[in-house]
C-alpha cells in the first residue's frame, strides 16, 4: 500500500473542519444560512485555488507545498489551520444568532491554501 500523502490529509482534515463550521453556523446562526454557507464556501475554495495559481504563473512564484518531508516541523506549523478553522466552530455555539458568513469566508481561504498544497504535492 502506498504510503499517504500529508498535504492531502491535511486538505481533508481542514474540509472537515469547515463542514463542521458550516454546520454549527447555519443551525445557530441567522436564518436562512442553510443555503447560503455551503454556497459561499464552495465559491470561496474555488475561486481561491483558481485565483491564486493564475497570479502564482503570472508572477512567476513557485510555492511548495505547506508539509515537507525534509522538514517535519512543516507539519506541526500546518497542523494549526484545521484546529483554527474548529475553533471557529465554536464560535456560533457561544454567540448565536449573527450573520457568520464573514467567518466562513475566512475559513474557506484556509480551507483553499491547504487544498492547493495538496494539489501541489500531487504534481510534484
Amino acid at each position: 500500500m502506498k504510503r499517504l500523502e500529508p498535504n492531502l490529509l491535511l486538505s481533508v482534515s481542514t474540509l472537515i473542519a469547515l463542514i463542521l463550521l458550516i454546520t454549527t453556523a447555519a443551525v445557530f446562526g441567522a436564518p436562512g444560512g442553510a443555503i447560503k454557507y455551503p454556497v459561499i464556501a464552495v465559491i470561496c475554495v474555488v475561486a481561491f485555488v483558481i485565483g491564486n495559481g493564475m497570479m502564482a504563473g503570472r508572477l512567476g512564484r513557485v510555492t511548495p507545498p505547506m508539509i515537507n518531508l525534509d522538514t517535519p516541523a512543516t507539519a506541526v506549523w500546518a497542523g494549526g489551520f484545521p484546529i483554527v478553522v474548529m475553533l471557529f466552530a465554536v464560535i456560533p455555539l457561544i454567540w448565536s444568532g449573527h450573520d457568520y458568513g464573514l467567518l466562513i469566508i475566512i475559513a474557506s481561504v484556509m480551507a483553499g491554501v491547504t487544498v492547493e498544497s495538496a494539489l501541489k504535492a500531487r504534481r510534484a
